[in-house]
């Protein structure tokens, strides 16, 4: 491969360890390194997903981030931490402006809570090489917050990211260049690789492609023609090559939809998830008012509990796009009417608006109230932005299947 035409910039992922753990561990006056702490989502649910675990936790006793709060050993040198979401929130905004007194904002990608792509081309007269730019923020930010990150390095931002998962986990720092490719990434199995999930494995091994150097020597064509556009991406990626923008605002994308779901603390009956699919109407279609956008599209998806297993996700388009709560609601029971079972228990429910279009552009129906139903939205909005989300609420929401005044305390599902 001749890399000639392809654009170098000094690209640096930075991935703090075990974020959640570390922190937790930083409140308490604990190393992060040695500590054996796990981060759990509810310490009062013996299910609550373990949300991060400490690397001497992981070394030691195996726990990963999808185990759950009942598989922690017993043992009594485990320290356990219900989680904080807003203080991570905090310890994120805050390595970013760190990182701010390195390079501009244009320069700072976001990629996660506690993963962010940072370019740092020019900076050779204030702080040295690519090298010593990732030393110096790497010391800075233990300095200063207590926390070890792992630092890749790379000609963009696909190297600098696959990299630091493959090498800079192990070694703290490390660099992949176009031309160190086919040494330190191609003798990886491809699910190991950022962006190649379970699915795209399974279907990669089908085809005879088990590592990145088989997927980088197997014919462009014929990736292209099985999966798209994923393929040829999939393909010049194994090459090293990333031609995604390494400056700028990479968070403005259009909306093509707005959803919520939840997974129920317990099982839910037929009757009682009304309730709750109420509650995920009145987010939704507040989200879509305050983004002015209106949608045609609903859909309802149920998953039913694991006695029973299996579901259903079904749509239906209404003739008017609307983001009023009520018209969302009633066409989500109509779904769930139509093909829930009758008899299986509830745990996980799910509703989107999509289709969009400018609220401006709704057409209004000289014998229907819809511009009066559309004010009252508005107004409870502004009366929820300026005195909280639970200032005012149906009634439904007070009741035991209500799940908004519970949601209200938490950030991404997690306590705050």
């Amino acid at each position: 491969m001749d890399y000639t035409n392809y654009p170098r910039n000094d690209v640096l992922c930075i991935d703090m360890r075990s974020f959640y753990a570390s922190v937790e561990a930083v409140k308490r006056g604990l190393d992060p390194m040695t500590v054996k702490l796990a981060v759990v989502g509810d310490v009062n649910r013996s299910g609550s997903i373990v949300l991060a675990a400490s690397p001497a936790l992981k070394q030691k006793h195996g726990i990963s981030n999808v185990s759950r709060f009942f598989e922690l050993p017993d043992d009594p040198g485990i320290v356990i931490a219900p989680a904080h979401m807003a203080d991570y929130l905090q310890v994120s905004m805050e390595i970013t402006k760190l990182i701010h007194q390195y390079v501009p904002k244009e320069a700072i990608h976001q990629y996660s809570v506690d993963e962010v792509w940072v370019t740092v081309n020019g900076l050779g007269t204030l702080f040295g090489d690519r090298w010593q730019v990732a030393n110096a923020i790497k010391q800075d930010i233990l300095e200063n917050f207590g926390i070890t990150c792992s630092i890749g390095i790379g000609d963009n931002k696909f190297l600098a990211k696959v990299v630091m998962d493959l090498h800079a986990k192990k070694y703290g720092i490390a660099e992949c260049t176009y031309e160190d490719v086919a040494e330190k990434l191609w003798p990886f199995p491809v699910q190991d690789v950022w962006g190649i999930g379970r699915r795209m494995q399974r279907n990669l091994n089908r085809m005879g492609i088990v590592t990145l150097e088989q997927l980088a020597n197997f014919p462009l064509k014929q990736l292209t023609k099985r999966f798209g556009i994923i393929g040829e991406q999939l393909y010049w990626h194994a090459w090293g090559v990333d031609l995604s923008p390494v400056f700028g605002n990479f968070t403005k994308t259009k909306q093509k939809g707005f959803g919520h779901g939840i997974s129920l603390l317990r099982d839910y009956s037929g009757d009682e998830v009304a309730i709750c699919i109420l509650d995920l109407c009145e987010e939704v279609c507040r989200r879509a008012r305050g983004a002015r956008q209106t949608g045609k599209t609903i859909h309802l998806g149920i998953s039913y509990a694991k006695e029973t297993g299996g579901g259903f996700s079904r749509s239906r388009s209404v003739a008017l796009p609307t983001n009023i709560t009520m018209d969302m609601y009633n066409v989500c029971m109509q779904l769930f009417h139509e093909f829930y079972d009758g008899i299986s228990y509830i745990r996980h429910v799910y509703v989107t608006l999509d289709n969009l279009y400018d609220d401006d552009e709704t057409q209004l129906d000289l014998f229907d109230d819809r511009p009066k139903k559309k004010d009252i939205g508005y107004v409870m909005d502004a009366i929820r932005a300026k005195y909280g989300s639970t200032a005012i609420l149906r009634a439904t929401s007070y009741t035991d299947a209500g799940i908004t005044i519970g949601r209200s305390s938490k950030i991404g599902g997690h306590q705050a």
